[in-house]
């Protein structure tokens, strides 16, 4: 499990006049992703919009990280197999690969890791790692793009993982108006959101909400400074260790692209980003915002919307006569 110690807000991240890109920013332009491995990650985009990797046929991994919709579904909780209702919101997997580990609690290290785990989870996908496998075995242009990539048309289950994480790794989203400015173009962002930066620094957001990600880099408690009332079951990284330590703690999402992937917070709660600053300013930080702070804040936010994947959508195998059937409702 990746931990990391409670966060101080340093000096260097408090107040003094904001300037372009220089070793003092605690956020860093996010860079595009040069792809090295085309097949595999044309693999890994085909399986992860194809839902036949799900019990149902019905459910792909596009279906909780809609790369149509901020890499989210845009529910409070997801809607899994059977219309099961998921106990936490899906995370956006939009730069994804930067963050410390996967799941709101971390119990996965890696992308690959986390392929692997709504596949088999009877609230997601409801398959297992073996019939998913099956189904793949079954489709010969399957065989023939991993025996392509990977040198063996027989499929092994970690294949499947780590091509699905291949692609996700391609998701990121770089040229936001605050990357420009970071890079000089002061006419990038507004006056209100360089105010709104000012505050997101000097008021110390920055020390959980910092680096390339904008977030995802350590675990911290939901509910520092009063208690974060939620009905939600979800405890954190205490449903992985059984300490009552660990309870509420999660890691920190990402701010990347935060306008698009509304509702916010591990149980969806919030709606709207005017209240997610003002719950985070006063949970975490003892801070009553003014309505203008908000604002100002809200308009920095929106300046980390970067470029969204843009690719021609893949066109999948037809099954053959030895493709399992699916099982909607079983």
């Amino acid at each position: 499990m990746h931990r990391c110690k409670w966060l101080l807000v340093f000096g260097l991240l408090l107040g003094g006049e904001v300037r372009g890109e220089t070793p003092s920013e605690p956020i860093q332009p996010v860079q595009p992703v040069k792809i090295t491995d085309v097949a595999k990650v044309e693999l890994g985009k085909q399986l992860f919009f194809d839902p036949r990797l799900s019990k149902s046929g019905f459910i792909s991994c596009n279906s909780c990280h809609n790369l149509s919709m901020g890499g989210s579904d845009n529910l409070p909780t997801s809607i899994g197999h059977n219309w099961h209702q998921g106990p936490i919101n899906s995370p956006t997997v939009l730069n994804s690969g930067m963050s410390i580990a996967q799941f709101w609690d971390g119990r996965a290290a890696t992308l690959q890791e986390q392929a692997g785990g709504p596949i088999a989870n009877p609230g997601e996908m409801g398959f297992t790692h073996d019939l998913a496998v099956d189904v793949l075995r079954s489709i010969p242009q399957y065989r023939a793009s991993f025996k392509q990539v990977y040198g063996d048309d027989g499929i092994k289950f970690d294949d499947v993982t780590n091509a699905i994480a291949a692609f996700e790794e391609t998701l990121v989203t770089p040229n936001a108006p605050f990357d420009r400015w970071l890079k000089g173009d002061k006419a990038a962002i507004s006056p209100s959101a360089l105010k709104g930066y000012q505050l997101f620094k000097s008021i110390g957001c920055v020390a959980c909400h910092n680096g390339e990600a904008v977030g995802g880099g350590s675990f911290q408690k939901m509910g520092m400074i009063e208690p974060y009332v939620t009905q939600n079951p979800a405890q954190g990284v205490a449903g992985l260790t059984g300490k009552d330590a660990d309870r509420m703690l999660f890691k920190v999402p990402t701010l990347r692209n935060v306008a698009l992937t509304y509702p916010y917070f591990h149980d969806g709660a919030y709606w709207k980003l005017e209240e997610a600053v003002d719950v985070m300013a006063r949970l975490q930080l003892g801070r009553k915002l003014g309505t203008e702070e908000v604002s100002q804040i809200v308009a920095f936010l929106e300046t980390l919307n970067g470029d969204q994947p843009d690719f021609k959508l893949p066109i999948l195998p037809p099954s053959s006569a030895q493709t399992p059937r699916p099982q909607p409702f079983n």
